[in-house]
């Protein structure tokens, strides 16, 4: 043999070795993707493998397989449910109780109660439908009729009038003056100190003591002796207070 022989059987013996590679534009190479049809007859085709392995049909003894085409065809509604198409996704909740994702109101208990309007504390007022079937013009007439046999008008009343002589008021007073605690103003016979010191212990405030104070003739006359200074502010009572919250 010469050597163009052996080049072209060495070249025949490497291209019969070298495995065929299939053709990506067919559907079955890298970067391939099976259509939305292919993956429902896939997933028709297990669920129906599931189904024969069950019942011990043909397709679970080894019998010809249909093809995926009339699998599709005679696949059931239960058994794409049982493959998870067509069927809404079911989660757990934390109770163990399933619910279906995405299914209507009225497919649950609390929302068949709404739309039948049974359920207890659900008000159904802006429901059209439901207050049209119990309600009339005739009834909420009558309605609005016992509402108003129901009021009840209240006559206004003069407010009372202050009486003009209530005693002595103590905000008004120290309104009036304007000198400071402890300036003399009024004479005082024989004050004593230690006398009104036991003297206002038995009021209950300064304001009372005042009050009484101006009640019994003050500031001009200190009957009680709770004035001895004569500044006309009996006790400890301070007429600032007053002064500063309305200047305040």
């Amino acid at each position: 043999m010469n050597r163009t022989g052996l080049v072209a059987a060495l070249v025949l013996a490497l291209s019969a070795c070298d495995p065929e590679v299939p053709d990506s534009a067919a559907g079955a190479g890298i970067g391939a993707f099976d259509s939305y049809a292919t993956q429902q007859e896939r997933a028709a085709r297990n669920a129906q493998l599931a189904s024969s392995s069950l019942t011990g049909t043909p397709e679970a003894t080894g019998a010809p397989p249909a093809s995926a085409s009339s699998s599709a065809q005679a696949v059931s509604t239960a058994d794409l449910a049982a493959a998870g198409i067509g069927s809404a996704t079911t989660i757990q909740p934390a109770n163990n109780a399933s619910q279906s994702v995405g299914a209507p109101l009225a497919a649950t208990a609390a929302g068949a109660a709404y739309v039948s309007g049974s359920s207890a504390g659900i008000s159904d007022e802006q429901d059209f439908s439901a207050v049209s079937a119990r309600e009339s013009i005739q009834s909420d007439a009558e309605r609005l009729a016992q509402q108003r046999s129901q009021y009840t008008d209240v006559a206004p009343t003069a407010v009372p009038e202050r009486p003009r002589d209530t005693g002595p008021d103590i905000v008004a007073y120290a309104l009036a003056t304007t000198h400071p605690i402890g300036q003399p103003v009024y004479r005082r016979t024989l004050p004593n100190q230690a006398k009104a010191e036991r003297k206002c212990a038995g009021y209950g405030s300064d304001d009372l003591a005042q009050l009484d104070f101006l009640k019994s003739g003050g500031p001009e006359r200190d009957r009680h002796g709770i004035d001895p200074d004569g500044d006309g502010y009996a006790c400890r009572w301070d007429p600032g207070l007053y002064r500063r919250a309305v200047s305040g």
